[in-house]
């Protein structure tokens, strides 16, 4: 496009622009953002077709008055983290369900994989846990404590070590979704298959129970929020696929801001999890309606602030 059909095509936004920015007219916030949107986009086409230009001063002029009133220095409430926490979050939370259910359907569906396949080949448990790990619980079933590996450890340092692999595993969920999501739904894939195959083995000795009063005390967060990291890495990968009305690269940073949210989101939760596994699943002599009431709990906890709470929150009247 030459450069004088350019200016004729957005000279009237610029105006509009610059005469909010001067307080001669006032417009909505959400008018004022898509402007400067525009604004910014129109500097870097500028840039790349007119080089040195008068266009190109004028717009740069343009954008770093909006960017000096809108990034001053200026305090924030003392209730920001609470309110994160409390409303925004949660709200835009909402509109990330279908990627949340696609991330555990998917997960589900490869814990069935895991346990169909070590029900049909004797070698598949092996083959994804490994025989150090195989062996050793076999040991330990011998010996009368299936569930001894959690013992094995102080308690601090596990706690540690635990909350820093999960939370690993979960930047990984994440950030895979840049792969177009295939990598995140991989990573849900090879979680699930291994879970399934987990439980089996222990069917298979007669101790589905005791696994599972044992495992899921930490389980029920740990699993829970991996998938919600699933979650997230498919919310970026939309961002990059699906940009609606917005550019790509608007539309994915987006993506790429919200995954933050729900990845921050998911930290105290993996700290919970962490703490659940370091200090108390080794406790396995604790009464059955003790872990039951531990795993309901913390199951609850997750769902209400992850379905129940966001959903509640914008069925809210707008005042």
């Amino acid at each position: 496009m030459r450069e004088a059909a350019f200016v004729k095509q957005n000279k009237d936004k610029w105006a509009t622009f610059e005469n909010a920015l001067t307080n001669k007219t006032a417009l909505t916030p959400d008018k004022l953002s898509d402007l400067y949107i525009e604004i910014t986009d129109h500097l870097s086409y500028a840039k790349t077709f007119y080089a040195g230009s008068n266009t190109e001063f004028y717009l740069n002029t343009l954008a770093s008055q909006a960017h000096q009133k809108i990034y001053k220095t200026k305090r924030e409430p003392k209730n920001r983290i609470l309110e994160f926490w409390k409303t925004e979050f949660p709200t835009m939370f909402f509109h990330h369900q279908r990627e949340l259910l696609i991330a555990f359907l998917v997960f589900f569906f490869f814990s069935l994989v895991g346990a169909f396949s070590s029900a049909n080949e004797g070698t598949f448990v092996r083959s994804i846990l490994g025989d150090g790990y195989v062996n050793m619980t076999l040991e330990n079933i011998e010996k009368g404590d299936p569930m001894a590996v959690y013992k094995q450890m102080g308690e601090f340092n596990m706690f540690l070590g635990i909350t820093i692999n999960n939370i690993r595993v979960a930047l990984m969920a994440f950030a895979y979704g840049i792969l177009l999501g295939i990598g995140t739904l991989f990573v849900m894939m090879q979680n699930g298959i291994m879970l399934g195959s987990f439980q089996y083995f222990f069917y298979e000795k007669g101790l589905l129970w005791e696994s599972v009063r044992t495992i899921w005390i930490h389980g029920t967060i740990e699993i829970s929020v991996i998938i919600i990291a699933g979650c997230a890495g498919l919310v970026l990968a939309n961002g990059i696929l699906f940009p609606g009305t917005y550019t790509r690269l608007e539309s994915f940073k987006r993506g790429v801001q919200n995954g933050l949210k729900i990845m921050l989101s998911t930290v105290p939760f993996f700290i919970i999890a962490g703490f659940l596994e370091g200090f108390v699943t080794r406790h396995t002599e604790m009464p059955d309606a003790l872990a039951i009431l531990i795993i309901t709990g913390s199951l609850a906890l997750i769902l209400f602030y992850y379905v129940i709470y966001p959903n509640r929150l914008n069925k809210r009247p707008t005042p």
